[in-house]
C-alpha cells in the first residue's frame, strides 16, 4: 500500500508503538459509546473524544463551532502542528468521521490507525484500562479555515442534482448502507441505534456500495489499493464524476469518502452527512425502494 503510505493518512500498529512517547503526536480514540470501548481498554496515552458529547453541536443537528473545536483540541493537548492519529469503536467509523471534520476545520496532519481497535486487540498489544484519561499540557489551537464546500453536501444540493437530472451523469450518489437498508426492507440495522426515520429506501439514482466491502473483516484493515479500485470501479464509481456518499447519520459515508478521496485519490468527493436520518424524515423528499437505483 505504498500510495497510502506516501500520502501519510494511515499508520499501522508499529508506527503507533514507536510514537507512543512522541510529544509531537497525539493518539485519539473517537467513540460513539466509550462505555464499550475506551473505558474498557485503550491504547496507552490515548485521549478520548466522545462523538455525541464532544463533536456534535449542543443544540443544533450540526457540529461544534470552530471556537468550541479550538477549546476541545487545547484540552486534549493538541496544537495546530500536532500529528493526530485517530482510531475508535464501530470499525473506526467515528474515527474517520472525525478525520472528515478535522480536515473540514483545516487540520494539516491527521491520520487513521489502520485496523483500529480490532487489529490492536488481535495483536495483543499493550493497553490501559479504565475511563481516566492522561493529562497533557494545554495545546495552542486556532481554526485557520473552515472548508465545508469541498467536504460537505447539503440536502438542497442533492435534491437539486436529482431534479436537474445530474445524478448518474455528472454526479454519482453512493449509498454505503447495508443492502437491506438500501432496498427499504429495514430503516436501521438491528444492532445499531435507530435514528427514527419515517420511511425506508434510498435516494433515487443512488448506487449501492456497502462500506464493509473496503475492509478486511478479520482485522478491520483497508484492503489493498488494487482491490479497492477494482471494487469501486465495478460498482460504476469513477473518478471522472463528482461523488457524494451518504449512509444514515454520516459515519459510514465518511469511511467510504476516505477510501475514495485519500486512498484512491478521487478528486471530487463529498459527504452528505444529513444522510438518511434527514432524507427519510423530510416531507415530500423523493424515495425509491428496491434493489435498482
Amino acid at each position: 500500500m505504498s500510495q497510502v503510505q506516501e500520502q501519510q493518512v494511515i499508520v499501522d500498529n508499529k508506527w503507533v508503538l514507536d510514537h507512543l512517547k512522541d510529544e509531537r503526536v497525539r493518539i485519539v480514540e473517537v467513540d460513539y459509546d466509550p462505555n464499550t470501548a475506551y473505558n474498557v481498554w485503550h491504547i496507552p496515552g490515548a485521549v478520548l473524544i466522545r462523538w455525541r458529547e464532544d463533536l456534535r453541536h449542543p443544540v443544533l443537528r450540526d457540529f461544534i463551532e470552530p471556537s468550541q473545536f479550538e477549546k476541545l483540541m487545547e484540552s486534549k493537548g493538541i496544537s495546530n502542528n500536532t500529528t493526530i492519529v485517530l482510531y475508535g469503536d464501530y470499525n473506526n467509523w467515528f474515527a474517520v468521521y472525525a478525520f472528515w471534520l478535522f480536515k473540514s476545520y483545516g487540520h494539516d496532519d491527521v491520520r487513521i490507525l489502520n485496523g483500529g481497535r480490532t487489529k490492536w486487540a488481535k495483536e495483543n498489544l499493550p493497553t490501559e484500562q479504565g475511563a481516566k484519561e492522561p493529562q497533557y499540557p494545554k495545546g495552542s489551537y486556532k481554526v485557520k479555515k473552515v472548508d465545508w464546500g469541498s467536504h460537505r453536501a447539503f440536502f438542497w444540493e442533492v435534491l437539486q442534482k436529482i431534479t436537474k437530472g445530474e445524478v448518474g451523469k455528472t454526479t454519482i450518489l453512493v449509498d454505503v448502507r447495508s443492502p437491506k437498508e438500501y432496498t427499504g426492507e429495514i430503516r436501521a440495522p438491528p444492532e445499531y441505534a435507530d435514528e427514527q426515520t419515517q420511511v425506508g429506501g434510498h435516494i433515487p439514482g443512488a448506487v449501492s456500495f456497502p462500506w464493509a466491502q473496503a475492509v478486511n473483516p478479520d482485522t478491520g484493515e483497508f484492503k489493498s489499493i488494487e482491490e479497492l479500485r477494482r471494487l469501486v470501479e465495478s460498482a460504476g464509481i469513477t473518478p471522472d464524476k463528482e461523488i457524494i456518499t451518504y449512509c444514515r447519520i454520516g459515519e459510514r459515508a465518511s469511511h467510504t469518502w476516505f477510501v475514495l478521496k485519500y486512498l484512491l485519490g478521487y478528486p471530487a468527493v463529498r459527504v452528505y452527512d444529513g444522510s438518511w436520518a434527514e432524507w427519510g424524515n423530510i416531507v415530500g423528499a423523493p424515495v425509491k425502494k428496491g434493489a435498482e437505483p
